[in-house]
């Protein structure tokens, strides 16, 4: 997070009346003229609405037009609202982003940022007067508000917002459903997961919309800048960030040194070490775990599969047959956009409890970019986060549809066992593994 720190802090605005001058990464998303990028949009899932075919899409955005231009305005570089109407939404849809952008409020105003069109992050009226303090706005701006009651995130760690008439700045970097919010240069949100607030369930989409959504008072917005964030450097900052437990990232251990397989198990002469990674030689395979049993634990690693990859990681495996049936599980690694997997039971593909419980499709990079990946197995829940969206979290005890009759899956009751890697003849790649035990 350091480097994106510093040149943050050559994006801000040096005082109230200069504007933000940020580095050449940065595009506007605001011309400081016009409405153009922009149509109207109320808080709607945008799963849903971004489903349309495109003739009824395109229909929907220009039919918000008329009532965006009742309500929204361009003055002296500023864009206007007058406290109603739908909000202002990109036609531009985004993934990982670090947004900058600056706004001014007045009393009694109520507004907010929606990211990938989901809210929100919340912009209040602070003061007592706003009578707002009974949810929370005494607390301040920049929080995650529509996350659940006592989430990370949902309230700012400190009230940073300046007196009415003032201008704000927010920056704001989002990787996954990770979410860090600075407000006047102090940060309030520090890598909290942002809730989906229309599915509970189920993750924020990978890509989406930036929304400004305002009510109840005039308020201005300025100097809106977007920098997209590509996949090396939001696995960076997924790292530095780390696997945590309680905002602590103690104890993990590094389980494989990138030079050989030292404290690995199995039929390792099947694998090799290039580059500091570790994968199949080609046509070979095996389960190879390390020299370890675990309960308990989390682990971090980072995979990158060529087309139509396949493999899998061993969880509480036993040291000797097949992990999907004989450990407690294998978490499937697979190449999801191959069209040769296009027929696959929804329980085979990427981060499924293999032939017991499906995860989102929809979060890996493209075929040949490494993907962050945190696996956490608590008892017999097993929670999965690929490049920072939840997309699987389930207690497989509690299931009883499978693929296969469940006296095949002997071994999914295991309460501890060694984890590894499935391979299964393709050359998936793994680097920085570490695993912690709970």
């Amino acid at each position: 997070m350091q480097a994106l720190l510093a040149l943050a802090l050559l994006a801000l605005p040096g005082s109230d009346t200069e504007p933000a001058q940020p580095t050449s990464e940065f595009r506007p998303l605001f011309d400081g003229e016009s409405l153009a990028g922009w149509w109207g949009c109320g808080t709607e899932n945008p799963r849903v609405w971004s489903a349309l075919p495109q003739e009824e899409l395109a229909a929907k955005r220009h039919g918000s037009l008329a009532d965006i231009h009742a309500h929204w305005s361009v003055e002296e570089g500023e864009l206007v609202n007058d406290g109603s109407g739908l909000y202002l939404t990109t036609v531009e849809d985004v993934g990982d982003f670090e947004l900058l952008l600056e706004y001014r409020t007045v009393a009694g105003a109520d507004s907010g940022i929606y990211l990938r069109g989901i809210p929100q992050v919340q912009i209040w009226d602070t003061t007592e007067a706003g009578g707002k303090w009974n949810i929370g706005a005494d607390k301040g701006s920049g929080g995650l508000w529509n996350n659940s009651a006592g989430a990370a995130g949902k309230d700012p760690s400190v009230l940073a917002d300046k007196p009415f008439g003032e201008w704000n700045h927010f920056r704001v970097v989002m990787v996954g459903e990770r979410v860090t919010v600075w407000l006047n240069d102090r940060r309030v949100v520090d890598h909290a997961r942002m809730e989906n607030y229309f599915e509970r369930e189920r993750p924020i989409p990978a890509r989406g919309p930036i929304q400004l959504q305002t009510h109840g008072g005039e308020i201005r917005w300025r100097n809106i800048y977007l920098r997209d964030i590509a996949s090396e450097e939001a696995n960076a900052i997924l790292r530095a960030e780390g696997v945590e437990v309680e905002g602590r990232r103690e104890g993990f251990e590094s389980i494989f040194n990138g030079s050989d397989l030292s404290g690995w198990a199995g039929p390792t002469d099947g694998y090799e070490v290039l580059d500091g990674s570790v994968g199949c030689r080609s046509g070979h395979g095996g389960t190879i775990y390390f020299e370890r049993e675990y309960s308990d634990f989390e682990a971090e690693l980072e995979i990158k599969l060529p087309p139509g990859g396949n493999n899998g990681l061993a969880i509480r495996y036993p040291g000797q047959g097949d992990t999907a049936y004989v450990g407690m599980c294998e978490l499937q690694v697979l190449d999801n956009t191959s069209p040769r997997y296009a027929g696959l039971d929804a329980r085979q593909y990427h981060a499924s409890v293999y032939g017991q419980v499906a995860a989102e499709r929809g979060y890996q990079r493209p075929v040949g970019e490494w993907n962050h990946q945190r696996v956490s197995v608590v008892g017999s829940t097993i929670t999965v986060e690929l490049n920072g969206s939840r997309i699987l979290h389930a207690d497989i005890a509690t299931v009883s549809e499978l693929m296969y009759p469940i006296e095949r899956f002997s071994g999914r009751d295991r309460t501890s066992g060694f984890f590894g890697l499935a391979g299964h003849n393709d050359p998936v790649r793994f680097r920085n593994l570490s695993v912690r035990e709970l």
